[in-house]
């Protein structure tokens, strides 16, 4: 990468810091390695070891946090006072099969896949350090970063928070993140201000009776129907409890009961989440749900036994943040690689980030161009166009260098 800056077709110069085509080729080579090999959260020890060995190559420091999995790694000359950029990538896998039947780089993991895009926001994080740090050597870093690669972001309540506990955030004044969106087209990004994802919790449902004879359900617990009742009626009651723009949703996911279609059984399980996309309306959440549950559940004479297990808060993406990641955007790719999204009601552990210092989450298109079939999230068959790698560090590298310049002035 050359000091001289170029100029573009409107006569602005250009930014430094784009991807040259053989580092662009080495970070598709390590995110196809990745996908290879996915690691569940807390256990991502070779992924970790991978980015480490690479950074260090670089004649980077990074640190890895404290729990075994998972580093940050500062780059830039510090001062104190300094407030710095972070960028943050997860690194953990699902714990679901890789069904992609014509894939060179399918998962070679048993029941474990990057169905999530996880591999490519490490490969983006990863790759615009390295530009970062070259740029750095060539003195034209006017401020450091800091790249935050985060273990568990499967694992409620996200391995965010053990992250900040070990540090993450330790001088760090804004923070940027992007995830895959098979949505979009490979090229572009969504950006939205204020609310993009929505906050996730579990519920786990334990159902107990007597138990008994199909042909006497009145001198016993029909611990069947009292099951059902509370699939179909607890979200309904929740419905109308809270404000319909909140967005509180209670779904199920799974429910086992009964062995013989002649036995009323004695034991029911429920599994499932409440998602909603409203941060008041969530701190409400288990109040109104476990008292949902406990009224149809007594109505039935069932005992139940409800573990709430709280999960991440919305990401709530701040303005100047998100304004920072059109304006980086827009720098290497124009007004046309930008556009809105929507609010998700999928849940991200970033948001532990954003109670503490202001950021912003970017949806990265993943989406080959003209491919009808979406493969979406937390399937077996989930890819990306590896374009979107690209696409992600130019991004982020244009994001440093024009907050830096920012801040400056």
């Amino acid at each position: 990468m050359s000091r001289e800056s170029e100029a573009d077709s409107t006569g602005g110069a250009v930014l430094p810091g784009t991807l040259p085509e053989s580092l662009y080729a080495e970070l598709v080579a390590f995110r196809r390695d990745m996908h290879m090999h996915p690691e569940l959260g807390n256990q991502e020890f070779r992924t970790t070891a991978a980015i480490k060995e690479r950074l260090e190559r670089a004649g980077l420091k990074p640190r890895v946090l404290t729990a075994g999995t998972g580093l940050i790694c500062d780059i830039g000359d510090w001062a104190d006072g300094t407030s710095v950029l972070a960028m943050r990538a997860d690194i953990d896998a699902l714990p679901i099969p890789d069904t992609k039947s014509e894939c060179a780089y399918r998962s070679k993991v048993p029941d474990r896949a990057h169905a999530c895009g996880h591999d490519v926001h490490t490969a983006v994080v990863l790759g615009a350090g390295l530009v970062l740090a070259d740029l750095h050597r060539q003195g034209l870093l006017p401020r450091p970063v800091r790249l935050i690669f985060q273990p568990a972001e499967e694992v409620l309540p996200g391995g965010a928070a053990d992250a900040i506990e070990d540090g993450a955030l330790d001088g760090v004044g804004r923070i940027i993140a992007v995830h895959c969106d098979p949505r979009v087209d490979a090229g572009l990004i969504g950006l939205r201000t204020g609310p993009i994802t929505s906050a996730c919790d579990r519920l786990e449902i334990a159902l107990d009776g007597p138990g008994g004879h199909t042909a006497r359900p009145h001198l016993t617990t029909d611990l069947v129907t009292a099951a059902a009742r509370v699939v179909t009626d607890v979200p309904a009651l929740v419905g109308r409890r809270v404000d319909t723009r909140a967005g509180l949703a209670v779904t199920w996911g799974r429910i086992d009961c009964g062995h013989a279609p002649n036995v009323i059984p004695q034991h029911a399980e429920l599994s499932g989440t409440v998602r909603c996309l409203d941060i008041e309306a969530w701190r409400q959440a288990p109040d109104l749900v476990v008292a949902a549950i406990d009224e149809v559940a007594n109505l039935h004479r069932a005992k139940s036994e409800i573990n709430y297990v709280r999960g991440v808060p919305p990401v709530v993406n701040d303005a100047d943040v998100t304004g920072l990641l059109r304006e980086a955007m827009v720098a290497r790719h124009g007004e046309a690689s930008v556009e809105g999204t929507e609010q998700s009601l999928g849940g991200e552990d970033f948001s532990w980030y954003l109670e503490r210092v202001p950021g912003a989450m970017a949806r990265l298109g993943v989406r080959h161009p003209g491919e009808r079939t979406v493969r979406d999230l937390h399937q077996g068959d989930f890819d990306a166009d590896e374009r979107a790698i690209k696409v992600g560090v130019e991004l982020f590298t244009a994001a440093a260098l024009l907050d830096a310049a920012n801040r400056v002035a």
